[in-house]
Formats: structure tokens, sequence, C-alpha cells
């Protein structure tokens, strides 16, 4: 399929009166809800889609096995997001990968970077922008991306991250090619995992692009009856090795 690459660029503080055509449009083609989020000491009211199972498209899924995950609020994002609302992002840049509904975008905006967020989806950009604007205050860049065709025109970035995107098993390739291509030197990827069966496939797939991975910590994620082990995964050039403190501010606590 071609490349999609149309981006939004962002934009001066949102006004009231633009975030609530965005929500009014939204609502109009969407059922949608308010889900409460707490990230780091802050509780976020996230806008998305009241079933992901209800935009399931069979013409989309027959032309490339499309499914509309990015309508879920799933766990690894969560805790992606918390730890990124943890680090300093005030001059920094951030590109995430597969945003979905914008939780992570959203944290990383009210941490102070500068977001880039992109998705397969059109409508989860949609989604996102609005999450971001309420959150945050700021309007994000957002940018429909397929990584199996990344643009010349993506950028560098301070850090790139990516939640729950090695769910089947050709991404750990296709994710260690886009942090290649948009990682900025001396900058850090977190990828935030539930254990997918591909996922230990990204460190031998990172290496054949001069990337490492630093570090691997598991991170517990309990909601109600829920209970999952998220591993948050950072990843830097392999040039880092040898002054690892370099990239400190960025790295996620344990």
């Amino acid at each position: 399929m071609p490349c999609q690459s149309s981006r939004t660029p962002s934009s001066p503080r949102p006004s009231r009166s633009e975030l609530d055509r965005l929500e009014a449009t939204l609502g109009r083609r969407f059922r949608i809800v308010s889900v409460p989020v707490e990230v780091s000491g802050h509780r976020l009211a996230i806008i998305r889609p009241e079933s992901s199972e209800s935009l399931i498209s069979e013409e989309d899924f027959e032309r490339d096995e499309r499914l509309p995950y990015w309508a879920e609020l799933w766990p690894s994002a969560l805790i992606l997001a918390r730890h990124v609302g943890s680090l300093d992002g005030r001059g920094r840049s951030l590109l995430e990968l597969g945003c979905g509904v914008g939780l992570v975008a959203a944290s990383a905006s009210r941490a102070g970077f500068e977001v880039t967020a992109t998705d397969y989806y059109a409508d989860a950009l949609l989604f996102t922008r609005l999450n971001v604007m309420r959150s945050s205050g700021r309007a994000p860049t957002v940018m429909e991306l397929d990584w199996r065709a990344i643009p010349t025109t993506l950028g560098k970035f301070d850090v790139v991250v990516g939640s729950d995107v090695l769910y089947e098993r050709r991404y750990p390739a296709l994710i260690a090619s886009v942090i290649a291509r948009a990682l900025a030197p001396g900058g850090i990827a977190l990828v935030a995992d539930p254990g997918r069966v591909a996922a230990p496939e990204l460190p031998a797939e990172c290496e054949q692009h001069g990337l490492t991975v630093h570090e691997r910590h598991a991170v517990p994620f309990v909601d109600g009856t829920v209970r999952q082990s998220i591993d948050v995964i950072t990843i830097g050039w392999s040039a880092q090795e040898r002054n690892h403190g370099a990239i400190g501010e960025l790295q996620v606590p344990g």
C-alpha cells in the first residue's frame, strides 16, 4: 500500500471553540465515552470510542488485515504514559508510533515534550489531537504513518516511543527500522510490551541498525481482576554503551 504520510502540524494553544468543534465532530461519527486515567499524579479524561468492535470493517480487513486496535486503552499505553509523564520533556521532541487515542501523547505533552503522534488510522489521529489538546492545552503534530514506508520528511526526535507495537512477527524488524530512521544522536526509544510473542526478536533487530537495548524492566499492571507485567524497554544507539550516562536524564525510573 502507499505510504500514509499526511501531516497536521502543531498549532498555537487551542481555543475552547476548537476543542468543542472537534469533540462534536467525533461525537457525530462515533459513540464516545470519557475514561478517567491517573497519570503521574494527574487525572486525565481520555475520549475514545465506546466500542472498538463496532469499528471493525470487513473491507479494511480484506485489504490489509486492518483491525481497530487503536480505539482501545491498552495496559501498555497506560504504563508508558506514566513513565513518559515522569520525564522532563522541556526543549525535547518526541515521536509516538501507533498513538491510538492519544493517552501517551497527552502525557508526553503535559511533560513538556513537543509531540509528533503517528498512527495508521486517520481517525486515531483525530482522537489523539483532541485528547492532547484537552489534557495539555497544546496541539500536537499528527501524521498518518505506515511503518513499511517511512517518508524522508519524518525528521529526527530526542525520544521515540511505542506501546504494544510488537504483536505480529514482522513488527520487531519494522519498529527497529523506524527507530533507527527517527532517533536523534544521543536520543532514546522506549517500547512498552506486555509479553507479545514477537517481543524477544526486538534486540537482534535493533542490532541490525546499530541500536542496542540498554535496559528492560518489568512494571506490574493491576486493574481489578486484570493483572499483567509490562516490560519497558529502553533502546539507544550502540555507541552510547561507552557513555551510558549521556541519556541518563531521560531514563525511565525503575
